[in-house]
């Protein structure tokens, strides 16, 4: 697993140039590992975020799948939570994938919880099961070239957004990803593909790189 150094012996910084962007994945629980891999395999300098300093310089953020609960008081007890709002509010680009999709919104239909709410969204935990409920489906996502194969496992939904939110897909009604000016949700986990298609549009149409 990686640590906060920007080192690493990939070669594909070409794809940025000089200047590679600098990605950093919050890393309190849950697959960031999976995240700062395929980052890293194009071309960005990933860092794992453990604390407020770590968010010094990004150009982008991605909150990983795991527990949301567990992950919500753990940045409630760091101070991430302040400022990782501090950061989305001053343009910062934020992908919530799973946990951090319910991290992302502003109200949930489930028990309270720490949520970040930079999406104006109602959002249902587990909202397709539980692990046992765990399953993949092709997906019809806004602006891609063939279908993605999402893997849900214990993922949750929008029921409802606000305005000025652009769905990217749905399952009968339900909402699975969708965007704001900089931010980006996925109920389902890219990382746990070969797939690489939804990092490549984080990193070109949410962060603008």
């Amino acid at each position: 697993m990686a640590g906060n150094g920007d080192t690493n012996s990939d070669t594909s910084g070409a794809v940025f140039g000089d200047e590679r962007p600098k990605i950093g994945v919050l890393a309190l629980q849950g697959d960031f590992a999976e995240h700062l891999n395929i980052l890293r395999g194009l071309g960005v300098r990933a860092v794992e975020v453990r604390t407020l300093e770590d968010l010094a310089g990004l150009d982008g953020l991605i909150v990983p799948g795991g527990e949301s609960t567990t992950i919500g008081k753990m940045m409630l007890s760091s101070g991430l939570s302040d400022g990782i709002r501090s950061f989305f509010y001053k343009g910062g680009p934020v992908w919530g994938t799973c946990a951090g999709m319910v991290l992302a919104a502003s109200a949930t239909t489930g028990p309270r919880q720490p949520l970040l709410a930079l999406m104006p969204a109602l959002v249902e935990r587990n909202g397709f099961g539980r692990q046992v409920h765990s399953f993949e489906a092709e997906l019809d996502i806004e602006g891609f070239d063939g279908a993605f194969t999402g893997v849900f496992i214990r993922a949750p939904f929008f029921e409802s957004v606000g305005p000025g939110i652009e769905v990217l897909s749905k399952i009968e009604e339900k909402v699975v990803a969708a965007r704001g000016d900089n931010i980006l949700v996925t109920a389902f986990h890219p990382e746990l593909t070969d797939d690489v298609r939804f990092h490549e549009y984080f990193l070109r149409e949410v962060c603008d790189l």
